[in-house]
């Protein structure tokens, strides 16, 4: 690989990059331009910068690798991100979300619910959540991309990882939301161009549709033993029902991602953008065909990439990875692609880490900015960019200690984890927020806080893949977790937390006082 060549596309690309964040920078003149990009975003920008938000390095680099350890069965995960991620998203949620957004005034996800149960309690409590739990999911990507880079340019992972931190920084904290914004609109292009091409580049290398597919079928006596026991029937076949497999697939990653993207902070905030429903339904073809794409190919490519393996060195990917599932796609890219592809991906996998991570860093800006410091401190209310400014980076110096922290493999999972703690802690009090008037400030307030706590309880005592390591509740209890009956220990959280936190909503509704009738009326009409 030429290494000018490569340099130069890259310092192109991120000049391109800068360019927008300056043009973000220009048109941020107060603090509702650089929170929701002054309400006027065109629905082609937003329904890209939704879905390239949406998917990261970590759909890419830890699912895609995923899909080639287990194989094709993540496709039910690209169904429920189009499904729910998109057209229940935007139809059910977004049109209603975003009326009331601007009738309420709010320029956060904490701000709307704030506003809506008129409780300035709830929009601290989730601007700490953000601001506390998003940077293991801002690891996680920034890991995705900084694997690549290390295996492409053949550098330090520290050094990858910082780099590129450093440069998604200097944009989010300039341009604000218009200059992220924009920025996505691109890099969401640039996945939508990679991944078309690369599923098209590996069928022609496999010999065409019909013959890759049969090769993979065929390979299912290939399956690791210990695969085997886990439930993997194939990497074309679903898992045995009832088998540990089938329990992770379906609760940890299809159901936790898949169902968790309707409560993602930084994904709702992007119904507020938009100044009309119309710009809003202009989007939701954009956005389902961007999701088709660039998740159902490269969960495809990933499952495919077994075939190519064997081929050439007679290991399926796994073993070619040495077991890191993270590396299996950058294998495979640098493998299996031509040269020029590998130029083409390498800014696709920089646009999927950077959009998604500037949104993020967005995200915990504004919560820390506007509405932790905002709420609690009102004198500095007037320094609300200055303070969010400030928050990015926090959060940016955050993410990257985590990254340096975490264990090899960790994308997919780190990624099911933050979303379904959002599910649990934001999902009932969203739907009620918008859909069930008798919901109070009360139960919205013990929803959100029973939401995370179960969360954080599944995860030390209960969920096997954190509690091992994590250790607290051998020390306490003499076991690794408490509850050891199949298939309890590896159901993710989310299928206990979500509903504890639904019923806690309910419940405690009916036994507090209802909202102030003006005030629904208002959000409502």
């Amino acid at each position: 690989m030429n290494t000018f060549t490569l340099g130069l596309v890259v310092v192109t690309y991120l000049l391109v990059i800068g360019y927008l964040g300056y043009r973000g920078l220009r048109g941020t003149r107060n603090a509702g331009d650089y929170l929701l990009g002054g309400r006027q975003i065109h629905p082609f920008v937003m329904a890209m910068s939704y879905g390239a938000t949406f998917i990261s390095t970590s759909a890419i680099i830890g699912f895609g690798g995923i899909s080639g350890m287990y194989g094709m069965g993540l496709i039910w995960l690209t169904f429920l991100n189009i499904f729910v991620g998109v057209l229940i998203a935007f139809i059910f949620f977004g049109r209603i979300t975003r009326r009331m957004g601007h009738r309420l005034d709010a320029h956060t996800f904490p701000e709307f619910l704030g506003n809506r149960f008129q409780s300035k309690s709830i929009q601290v409590l989730a601007s700490l959540i953000i601001f506390l739990a998003m940077p293991l999911y801002a690891a996680v990507v920034l890991i995705g991309g900084a694997r690549f880079i290390e295996s492409i340019f053949q550098i330090d992972f520290g050094f990858a990882l910082t780099f590129f931190a450093v440069v998604i920084a200097a944009y989010v904290i300039v341009g604000g939301l218009k200059g992220v914004m924009y920025t996505e609109a691109l890099q969401g292009s640039i996945m939508f161009v990679s991944m078309f091409f690369l599923l098209v580049v590996t069928y022609v290398k496999l010999g065409g549709i019909n013959a890759a597919h049969e090769a993979l079928t065929g390979m299912a006596s290939l399956v690791p033993e210990k695969l085997a026991i886990q439930g993997h029937a194939g990497w074309t076949a679903f898992p045995k029902f009832n088998s540990a497999w089938w329990w992770i697939l379906t609760t940890n990653i299809i159901l936790g991602v898949g169902i968790g993207v309707l409560a993602q902070p930084q994904l709702v905030v992007r119904f507020m953008t938009v100044k009309s429903t119309r710009e809003l339904n202009r989007a939701v073809l954009v956005g389902a065909i961007f999701i088709f794409v660039s998740t159902g190919f490269v969960f495809t490519v990933g499952a495919l990439s077994n075939v190519f393996f064997y081929r050439e060195s007679g290991q399926i990917a796994l073993e070619v990875a040495k077991g890191n599932v993270d590396l299996i796609i950058p294998e495979f890219i640098s493998r299996a692609m031509p040269e020029w592809f590998v130029y083409l991906f390498m800014l696709a996998l920089l646009s999927a880490g950077m959009s998604t991570l500037s949104s993020q860093f967005h995200a915990m800006g504004t919560a820390i900015g506007r509405d932790f410091t905002g709420v609690l401190f009102p004198r500095f209310a007037s320094r609300t960019m200055l303070i969010t400014r400030l928050g990015i980076v926090v959060a940016i110096i955050g993410s990257v200690i985590i990254g340096y922290m975490l264990p090899a493999g960790i994308v997919a999972r780190g990624t099911a984890i933050f979303f379904g703690i959002c599910a649990a802690s934001f999902l009932p009090v969203y739907i009620a927020a918008i859909y069930w008037k008798r919901a109070t400030r009360n139960a919205a307030l013990w929803s959100i806080s029973s939401g995370i706590l179960s969360s954080i309880f599944a995860l030390t005592f209960l969920h096997q893949k954190e509690s091992e390591p994590l250790g607290i509740c051998r020390m306490l209890f003499g076991r690794d977790y408490l509850i050891d009956s199949f298939p309890w220990m590896i159901i993710d959280p989310i299928i206990i937390a979500l509903p504890v936190s639904a019923l806690v909503l309910i419940m405690v509704s009916f036994f507090t006082s209802q909202p102030e009738q003006s005030h629904l009326e208002r959000c409502f009409k």
